[in-house]
């Protein structure tokens, strides 16, 4: 159902456009490949307690089970906001994170994803500014919801809310796979709505 495709560390090794793309972005420790590896049911990222570890754009290829040929493609973006790398991982946006963001053709939809157990962060809310600015369909993935009560995960998610009125918000489990199905509804319906014109064969 899914397989690596190429790492990127500039914008003259992005994969020619194909597909309709799906970025992941977020903090370096905000759990990113699990939250990929749960919604392909494999180890498809690799994980790492080395937060900033990603430093490359990773693409992936994901097909529908059933289906003969791929449907969507996965972007895994380095991660941010982690205090011994910032400053390289801040070099690195200008040089190709930006232009991926900024001028990507086949990108339908970015995934935003937060602590759901951490106060809302500057780091994140320039990140969501910045996409706001790019005009691109952004939802916001609240990821390690399973270590909240009911009542905390209320209570955390309507400050995201009010932290970030404009996002659409998911809370998500990598552990219990709550929030999965919800994700790929989301994804699905940006890959099927995206334009095929912006394709190039």
């Amino acid at each position: 159902m899914a397989r690596f495709m190429a790492a990127a560390t500039g914008a003259d090794h992005f994969p020619a456009p194909s597909l309709p793309e799906v970025a992941f972005l977020g903090r370096s420790n905000v759990g990113k490949s699990s939250v990929i590896n749960t919604l392909v049911g494999t180890k498809l990222a690799r994980t790492s307690s080395t937060p900033g570890r990603t430093r490359s754009i990773n693409f992936f290829e994901v097909r529908w089970p059933g289906k003969p040929r791929p449907e969507v493609i996965f972007a895994d973006l380095p991660g941010y906001g982690y205090a011994k790398l910032s400053r390289e991982i801040s070099q690195d946006w200008p040089r190709f994170i930006e232009p991926y963001l900024n001028d990507r053709p086949t990108l339908a939809l970015c995934l935003a994803l937060v602590d759901i157990n951490v106060p809302p962060q500057a780091s994140d809310r320039q990140l969501l500014d910045f996409l706001d600015a790019t005009g691109r369909d952004l939802v916001m993935i609240a990821t390690k919801s399973d270590r909240l009560s009911n009542n905390q995960l209320r209570n955390a998610l309507k400050s995201l809310a009010e932290a970030y009125p404009t996002a659409t918000v998911i809370p998500f489990s990598a552990k219990t796979g709550a929030g999965r199905d919800e994700v790929w509804n989301k994804i699905r319906h940006s890959a099927a709505e995206f334009p095929a014109t912006t394709f190039q064969s």
